[in-house]
Formats: C-alpha cells, structure tokens, sequence
C-alpha cells in the first residue's frame, strides 16, 4: 500500500498520533494533510506539463532550424553551380567576317 510500510506499521503510527494530537484533533489534521497533498500532486502535475510543453517546442524549433538551414544549403548549392556556358559567336564579329570574304 505505501511501499514497505504494512498494515501493522499503520496502525502503530495511527494510535501515536491518536495519543499525540487527540481525537478531536486528528481529522482536522488529515483533512489539512490531505489538502497538502493534492495542491502538490496539482503542481507537480503542472510542471511535469509545462516542462513536456517546452520540450516539445525545443524540438519544434530546433526541427525548424535544422530544415531552414537544410533549404538554404541546397539553395545556395544549386545557385552557386554556374550554369553552363554556350558560346554563340558576336554578331559583330558574323558581320564583319562576312564582309571581308
């Protein structure tokens, strides 16, 4: 039930307690305990989903990045290729080789 504590183990912390604070004090005190225990459950839950969250858009933003880099590196890879060059001869060159024959 509460890891190795066993149902004798809880009795004896019961009757202590009983003996310590009293019967009319003792379900004022489980009652605070209990209320203790579900504002920690309640903030520990809100941490564990606000770190998930943050993790989540870590990874979103680093992916972002990864492929935004990824897209310029192959941009800049084909625009630094030169196209290849065809030569065509100068008009003015045709014109005067035609005239000089």
């Amino acid at each position: 039930m509460f890891g190795s504590l066993g149902m004798p183990e809880l009795l004896v912390i019961f009757v202590i307690a009983l003996i310590i604070f009293g019967p009319r004090k003792l379900p004022e005190l489980g009652r605070s305990l209990g209320k203790s225990l579900a504002e920690f459950k309640k903030a520990s839950n809100e941490l564990r989903s606000t770190l998930e969250e943050e993790i989540r858009l870590e990874e979103q933003r680093t992916s972002f990045e990864a492929s935004k880099a990824a897209s310029q590196t192959s941009t800049s890879t084909t625009t630094s290729t030169p196209a290849p060059q065809t030569h065509t001869a100068d008009p003015v060159q045709v014109r005067n080789a035609d005239h000089s024959a």
